[in-house]
């Protein structure tokens, strides 16, 4: 996805704060910052697939109105020092425990004693609420944007998805990487990636690989308050995918709006188109976290 960023010369410059992971993986984090010091900092997990510096509108936006946004860099995209290959495999464990502190790590350093959101999109969403789950005092809001869970009986044609998730694993295996530019789903992603969030898919359950927290008792643990954007035109992102991911959080301060086409000013309020007239989205996110109590500063 092509991504037109006009120039907005009233705010700083977008940094890149370098991101070490504890194996060697290395990516930049995005950092834009308002005029002015923030009172917080958004930090953000993309799709699955998008590099960070797509999301740069939303993060323009925001800080017009004051909120910094830090966006991360999934490993094997971007500027990832890594690329998934029969060579180069990673899953769900890398990401939360690894990519995730480090990127943290280097905002913190940044910007020390600032409050943190923790957001995301699509599976960005469904990763930041898992993180939350394993520190919930990472933050002091979460929000998930055309986010759910991928579990096949929340999906209308449900069944077709289920065979996806019998065949994106097979694929991965075979080629040494799911090739999704080529298939039209994702990036190039990486095996054990698509082995957790095919697990995921089929039973409706979080589990890492090689990781022993329980991320289902995590998420039941988390209290937060927690924002949820879904778009009315959004497949990919159904209603009811969106609610039995929350049903895992029973004790989140949930507080959900659905955006329609009318707020996107005719265009359609679909799952990626949102990203290129991101306004409605920072709106919503500014105002909802205009509201949160301040808490301790980590």
């Amino acid at each position: 996805m092509s991504v037109f960023l006009p120039s907005v010369p009233m705010l700083p410059a977008c940094e890149a704060l370098p991101a070490r992971a504890a194996d060697g993986a290395q990516a930049d984090v995005l950092l834009q910052l308002p005029v002015g010091s923030p009172r917080r900092v958004l930090y953000w997990l993309p799709a699955l697939g998008v590099s960070a510096r797509q999301y740069l509108p939303l993060a323009q936006a925001l800080a017009q109105a004051g909120v910094a946004m830090a966006i991360h860099e999934w490993r094997g995209n971007g500027s990832s020092s890594r690329r998934a290959g029969r060579h180069e495999n990673w899953g769900y464990r890398e990401l939360l425990q690894d990519d995730l502190p480090a990127g943290f790590a280097a905002v913190r350093e940044r910007l020390p004693r600032k409050e943190f959101l923790l957001g995301g999109h699509s599976l960005g969403g469904q990763l930041a609420s898992l993180y939350a789950g394993m520190h919930p005092h990472a933050a002091v809001g979460l929000l998930v944007v055309a986010s759910g869970s991928p579990y096949w009986r929340q999906y209308r044609h449900g069944q077709w998805i289920r065979l996806a998730y019998a065949a994106a694993p097979w694929l991965a295996r075979a080629v040494g990487h799911l090739p999704g530019k080529k298939i039209g789903f994702g990036g190039n992603e990486a095996r054990g990636v698509i082995d957790d969030w095919a697990r995921s898919g089929r039973t409706g359950r979080y589990a890492a690989k090689g990781m022993p927290d329980d991320l289902e008792q995590g998420l039941r643990r988390l209290a937060m308050p927690l924002l949820a954007l879904r778009f009315a035109e959004d497949w990919l992102g159904p209603e009811a995918s969106l609610s039995w991911l929350l049903g895992k959080m029973p004790h989140a301060l949930v507080e959900r709006q659905l955006i329609v086409s009318g707020d996107m000013d005719g265009r359609p309020a679909d799952h990626f188109g949102w990203m290129k007239a991101p306004q409605p989205v920072a709106d919503r996110i500014v105002a909802w976290q205009s509201g949160l109590s301040s808490a301790p500063c980590p």
